[in-house]
């Protein structure tokens, strides 16, 4: 694939109401996202693809390439939890809601103590709506979601410190 053709793509992505991409062709590798969480990557593979598109010329590609893996390397720092925590992670893709209803308080925030099986929220996929439930005894230290998020499956929701 030549540099004027990844051009047409990213213009094309660009002006489309997709919010990812991924090609892969061959060796060539191409993955582009416009929602705020991106595609867990390792910095070794972003490093590869950056000299990659170096040998090959594009410095436009190369910069946007560097800049993620910046973005990565915050998000792996980010996302290491701490001893002692857990997270409860989706099972499924679909709207989360923190409410039971809009006129409703949370079920869970931080702060509050959960116990296994405990509603957490709810994830509505194809109309029907999944309560999700928390895995372990604790304390909610983080909400990684806001309340309508579209959700991804194993994407973690909140973090529990357990036994507290």
């Amino acid at each position: 694939m030549n540099i004027n053709e990844v051009k047409e793509l990213l213009t094309q992505f660009d002006e489309s109401t997709l919010t990812e991409f991924d090609l892969k062709e061959g060796s060539f590798g191409l993955y582009m996202n416009k929602n705020k969480v991106t595609q867990k990557t390792s910095s070794g593979e972003v490093k590869e693809v950056a000299e990659r598109n170096t040998h090959q010329g594009t410095t436009e590609i190369t910069s946007q390439t560097t800049e993620v893996k910046e973005t990565v390397n915050e998000t792996v720092k980010s996302e290491t939890k701490p001893e002692n925590t857990e997270e409860i992670i989706s099972p499924i893709v679909g709207i989360v809601y923190l409410k039971p209803a809009p006129d409703k308080e949370n079920f869970k925030q931080v702060g509050d103590s959960v116990k296994k099986g405990d509603v957490v929220c709810i994830v509505e996929a194809m109309k029907l709506m999944n309560e999700i439930t928390a895995t372990v005894d604790g304390v909610i230290t983080e909400v990684l979601i806001q309340n309508e998020d579209v959700v991804e499956f194993n994407q973690p929701l909140f973090r529990v410190s357990k036994g507290v």
